[in-house]
């Protein structure tokens, strides 16, 4: 039934499987060929495009797991591997066509093009406004391949003469749109849409479940097996939460980037790791902090929330297998999941460290990047405790702030009272109210006061690293409206020789009042005032593109090779179908 995709072992080291390409899959490949007369990248142009990433080998100790234990684990990747072919098929219907011809084409040519596929997870480049690198893209759809209609306005008028209960599972995470034979339209759950490779995954968690002795990772595969099953996640999200164990799994629908139309919809994809006990016991601390953080964020006290959920479990952990939407273009540094709001209001929500990925990241990129975009005496002062503690920052102000919000007298979330605003600005907000944070608890000491000289000058050259991703990227475009709004205001400032540096006596304000406007937008659901900003702001202004100019040479990001995913597998012999 599945056809193994034998380049990825040589691109991307890793493995996926595609499945039967529809007809029409084929037609909409076909058709777009026809439609779209562009001039595409030349193989050398390909070459350098490709070599935005650098490769860098992915490594975790396995050699504590009892042999139950790894060949559970070899199973779980097994399931992981196929949220590759669920991921490109959501991103685009006519993907996997694609990819089969490109798989075909032996060319010098053809293999360059295989790689950027491969990366981007289609045919555009994801740090370059989506531009569409291989003959037969279209634009890429804003849509994705969630929804089956003309506009997004015809989706939305649809979606208004719903009762709740449709209109639910119309605006839910697990469900697509597409028309019936009458033209009309109709929900379709990803259980039924995807039937075919959720079935096959089901089965490998179960069988990963019946290897594990750990009761809480027990549970969470068999809660996960049966969502993919019955379309139906919350069991399987609390599961997660309460994951305690040495093998720590991220698998399924999560995140909504792909959907650019609503902000809705979410994409496949896993993130398959090891816990680090010794670095997760130093930040779970930080968690008993949260409450104080909400009740003095910097905006008006009736938005704050009195009573967050329950401590937000915090897991350091290092990456050994990533898929789908989890290994597509830039890498994930963290994450704080789930997006259920319901969760979020009941237990809070968990941030994962990638530990060994942030520190390949921090090397590879960040330490060039801050020779050549930062002044030397602020250069010096970028550190990797800071970077670290940053990204955390930043996922554990994801969990505070307004979610749950009234607009017109109507009960709603900032997600969709945002809808395709909503992505770039809750990065933004994570980000400075993240540094915000930053500083009260260095303040408080809780944290240490080394971070008062470290953090800010960290913290202006990951901007510049963020930035590179493309302002058609959420994390970038919310990154340029971070750094324009310091610029504006002169708590960042442009040297004669052209580098960028922080001014100490106005960035903690500044920063402050950045977050109250971000925190502010998101309570009221203003969407507006949220778009103004952006379209302000959310740009790339010229001294800043005179830096990113200079970094041509710095890797954008890094392409993990999964060498100790691929050990597991060998060890256990998992047939490659």
């Amino acid at each position: 039934m599945k056809i193994l995709l034998r380049s990825l072992v040589t691109a991307l080291a890793t493995f996926a499987f595609v499945a039967p390409i529809s007809k029409s899959a084929a037609q909409a490949a076909e058709g777009a060929q026809q439609q779209v007369p562009l001039t595409y990248p030349s193989a050398a142009e390909l070459k350098k495009i490709n070599a935005q990433m650098a490769p860098v080998d992915l490594v975790a100790d396995v050699s504590k797991l009892p042999e139950n234990e790894r060949h559970a684990l070899a199973k779980i990747i097994e399931a992981a591997k196929l949220m590759d072919p669920l991921f490109l098929r959501q991103v685009w219907a006519g993907n996997e066509a694609m990819l089969l011809d490109l798989l075909g084409d032996t060319s010098a040519l053809g293999k360059v093009r295989l790689e950027a596929f491969l990366l981007n997870k289609g045919p555009w480049d994801r740090l370059d406004h989506n531009r569409p690198l291989i003959p037969g893209a279209p634009p890429k759809p804003e849509q994705a391949n969630f929804f089956t209609a003309d506009s997004k306005a015809e989706v939305e008028r649809w979606v208004a003469t719903l009762k709740p209960e449709q209109k639910a599972a119309a605006t839910g995470f697990f469900t697509t749109i597409r028309k019936d034979e009458n033209g009309k339209f109709v929900i379709v759950p990803y259980s039924v849409e995807y039937q075919g490779e959720l079935a096959h995954a089901a089965q490998l968690l179960r069988e990963a479940a019946q290897l594990t002795v750990q009761p809480t990772l027990k549970k969470f595969l068999e809660a996960r097996a049966a969502a993919f099953l019955t379309n139906d996640y919350y069991a399987s999200d609390v599961a997660w939460m309460q994951l305690d164990a040495s093998i720590e799994p991220t698998i399924g629908p999560y995140e909504v980037y792909e959907d650019e139309w609503f902000n809705q919809k979410a994409a496949f994809e896993s993130f398959i790791t090891l816990r680090d006990d010794a670095e997760t016991a130093k930040l779970q601390r930080l968690s008993a902090e949260l409450q104080e953080l909400e009740n003095n964020l910097p905006i008006d006290p009736k938005y704050r929330n009195p009573k967050l959920g329950a401590l937000a479990p915090i897991r350091v952990v290092n990456s050994i297998y990533s898929s789908g939407d989890g290994n597509r273009g830039v890498q994930t540094a963290a994450y704080n999941l789930p997006n259920d709001e319901r969760i979020a209001k009941e237990m809070g929500t968990k941030r994962v460290m990638l530990r060994n990925v942030q520190q390949a990241k921090f090397q590879k990129v960040l330490i060039p990047i801050s020779k050549i975009a930062l002044s030397s005496a602020d250069s010096r002062d970028v550190d990797f405790d800071a970077f670290f503690t940053y990204i955390l920052m930043h996922e554990l102000m994801h969990g505070l702030g307004p979610h749950n919000i009234t607009v017109n007298g109507q009960q709603t979330t900032v997600r969709q009272a945002f809808q395709d605003t909503y992505s770039a600005i809750e990065e933004a907000k994570a980000d400075v109210t993240g540094m915000w944070a930053l500083a009260q608890l260095t303040d408080k000491g809780v944290l240490d006061k080394k971070f008062e000289r470290t953090m800010y000058v960290t913290y202006l050259a990951s901007c510049f690293r963020s930035i590179r991703f493309g302002t058609s990227e959420a994390h970038g475009k919310g990154t340029a409206l971070q750094l324009n709004y310091l610029l504006d205001k002169g708590a960042v400032v442009v040297k004669p020789n052209g580098t960028f540096a922080i001014e100490p006596k106005k960035i903690r304000q500044a920063m402050t009042d950045l977050a109250h406007d971000l925190l502010t937008w998101e309570a009221e659901g203003n969407r507006a005032g949220a778009q103004a900003a952006l379209d302000k702001l959310g740009v790339v202004r010229p001294e800043v593109a005179k830096v990113l100019k200079k970094l041509d040479r710095v890797p954008v990001d890094i392409k993990p090779r999964f060498v100790t995913a691929e050990k597991i597998l060998r060890e256990f012999n998992t047939p490659r179908k």
